[in-house]
């Protein structure tokens, strides 16, 4: 049985891969997250044949960046309190890049996504302040999305960003999906990292394909924090339980890097239609 759901209760100190090609149906994305628990603890690596974006959820830190293709060498601070409480410090690395995060207070929590590259693009610091936040939807699919490295970074595969709901709200609504090539779709993997507020939350996850599929796919997930989802195709809604809020860290990639390029699906596309009429009734 194919997995698409990784449980949190996996992750441990240190740097724990979660999703990636050996283990699941993605092509491109490895995902994983870094912990270190204790404040002083480092943690090294080097992105190789790979490009990343390090994402922080939490806790105070530092990164030393060298990327002699480039001639790069960088040193930043940055800190988090929470991923509900304040927008990210998102850091993109080139191939070929050595770096290395120093733990500068306990509990610092990490999103780390690589994806294959050949390009030799600059390293790229995005601070909390330039990343880009707006609200869609409407009513009880109404969201905030966190745009980190889309258009603002050039990439060779990796669109990184982040999404909260408000509990018992929708997102990915009006269903969307991003597999095949189309005027306005082109094909995309994606991963769904979640955390939940209070963390004993919950949320389901539907993965569903159009009914012509030829393999189709129509399940769905109980969610929970620190939960991974793979997406490799197909439309791809999620709802938090009321009482809790929901928040997802969304790793696409894929051979060509259009952040956008996806289709809704028909049955559902009149909600966005009715989105400006709703908005204004309850003047948002």
């Amino acid at each position: 049985m194919v997995n698409r759901l990784f449980k949190g209760s996996n992750i441990g100190k240190g740097y724990t891969p979660i999703a990636h090609p050996g283990n699941s149906e993605l092509k491109h994305i490895e995902y994983g997250v870094l912990y270190l628990s204790e404040k002083g603890e480092e943690y090294a690596d080097k992105t190789r044949n790979h490009e990343a974006v390090i994402v922080d959820f939490s806790g105070k830190f530092e990164i030393v960046i060298d990327c002699p293709l480039q001639k790069v060498h960088d040193e930043f601070t940055g800190s988090r309190n929470d991923v509900f409480s304040d927008k990210p410090v998102a850091i993109y690395l080139p191939r070929e890049t050595t770096y290395k995060i120093i733990a500068l207070s306990p509990k610092l929590e990490m999103g780390v996504s690589k994806a294959p590259s050949d390009a030799d693009y600059p390293p790229v610091i995005v601070k909390d302040n330039e990343v880009a936040e707006r609200t869609v939807g409407a009513w009880n699919w109404r969201r905030r999305i966190r745009l980190a490295v889309v258009d603002n970074v050039r990439a060779s595969r990796l669109l990184v960003g982040e999404t909260l709901n408000p509990p018992g709200n929708w997102s990915s609504v009006p269903p969307h999906k991003h597999d095949s090539e189309g005027p306005d779709e082109v094909p995309l993997e994606e991963v769904y990292f979640f955390k939940f507020k209070p963390n004993q939350g919950f949320g389901i996850q539907r993965i569903y394909t159009p009914q012509d599929d030829t393999d189709p796919i129509d399940e769905a997930y109980v969610i929970e924090n620190n939960d991974t989802v793979v997406l490799p195709r197909g439309y791809h809604p999620v709802v938090a339980a009321p009482g809790y809020q929901l928040y997802y860290l969304w790793v696409l990639a894929g051979d060509r890097r259009i952040y956008g390029a996806w289709s809704d699906d028909p049955k559902h596309r009149w909600l966005k239609d009715c989105e400006p009429i709703i908005n204004n009734i309850f003047g948002y």
